[in-house]
């Protein structure tokens, strides 16, 4: 068996008794909040799987919270998550689900505020790696583990090419690229991972492009 660092064999550096449970909970949390791209104020946390039967004792609920938060997974301030919470006005509600997923450690994160909200799905496979596997019904797979941007478009001829050349104008090495739409030209979305940092100049560049609706950085 291959590794490809250090930790995949000895685990995150991270807070709490688990990688999966809480490292992976909280990379999940903080992934929906650089998605949404600001603090919500409301969140509705639907858990399944083993995710649902044991976050309180693993730690899963204060981890995803802290994530929501902004906390990495080795900040100290995810155990105090939950009173951390009310202080920023971010109120959440913890939902255990019976039905099946294909994960045992998966959750359907809902956050929102007054303007908008967003759903996303997230799986923790082990090791704190994650994969977002859905974003406000997209279907869609996103590491966690690479800078990423999100580029919201028209299901347009040309778009995909037009956004490849301009990162490959600034020499963004393009790592993993996901791209999903619900209806044939309609609204589609670009998830992609890239080897170098993304400033604002470029993100402001590709947002100009035709047919682009939205672009937003995901930490990594």
């Amino acid at each position: 068996m291959k590794f490809k660092s250090v930790f995949d064999i000895i685990g995150p550096v991270m807070i709490g008794p688990s990688s999966s449970h809480t490292a992976g909970a909280a990379r999940i949390g903080k992934i929906a909040r650089d998605l949404f791209g600001k603090q919500p104020t409301w969140a509705r946390i639907h858990l399944y799987g083993s995710f649902a039967e044991t976050y309180k004792g693993h730690g899963t609920d204060v981890a995803i919270v802290g994530g929501l938060l902004n906390y990495d997974t080795f900040d100290e301030r995810i155990k105090t998550a939950f009173d951390d919470a009310k202080t920023a006005g971010l109120t959440f509600e913890f939902i255990p689900e019976t039905a099946h997923t294909e994960h045992p450690n998966t959750a359907r994160i809902v956050i929102g505020d007054d303007e908008r909200e967003m759903s996303m799905v997230g799986i923790s496979i082990g090791g704190g790696k994650t994969e977002i596997t859905e974003l406000n019904g997209f279907l869609l797979r996103l590491s966690g583990e690479l800078s990423a941007i999100l580029v919201g478009h028209e299901d347009r001829s040309g778009c995909i090419a037009s956004v490849a050349n301009c990162l490959a104008l600034y020499n963004i090495n393009i790592g993993h690229m996901e791209v999903s739409r619900k209806e044939k030209g309609n609204m589609a979305l670009m998830i992609i991972e890239v080897d170098q940092n993304i400033n604002d100049s470029i993100l402001a560049e590709i947002a100009k492009l035709p047919n682009i609706t939205q672009v937003r950085r995901i930490a990594d």
